[in-house]
């Protein structure tokens, strides 16, 4: 799974379970039924675990391109900074 594909899947998951917690709501206050909003949100559960932790096609449109050792080894290294502060004692009386 790419960058891409990860953003899409986490986008997918908060949008359903937050459809079906809704729609277990509506399904269970209209039949006045707990057991029936505890269902519907399971099943959705259910249905949004099954889209979003396989790692499906559409989850990689987008693949990522390694460098090749050698194309690392002629790249230019990171520098690295110092910061240069002065360090001053503090004199005691």
């Amino acid at each position: 799974m790419d960058w891409q594909g990860q953003k899409l899947c986490e986008q997918l998951m908060m949008i359903m379970l937050l459809g079906f917690s809704i729609l277990g709501f509506i399904a269970g206050y209209s039949k006045g039924s707990y057991q029936m909003m505890l269902l519907v949100y399971a099943a959705g559960v259910v249905i949004t675990t099954l889209i979003s932790v396989p790692n499906w096609g559409f989850y990689n449109r987008h693949p990522l391109k390694w460098l090749d050792p050698i194309e690392f080894e002629n790249s230019p290294k990171p520098e690295i900074l110092v910061s240069k502060k002065k360090v001053t004692k503090s004199v005691k009386k």
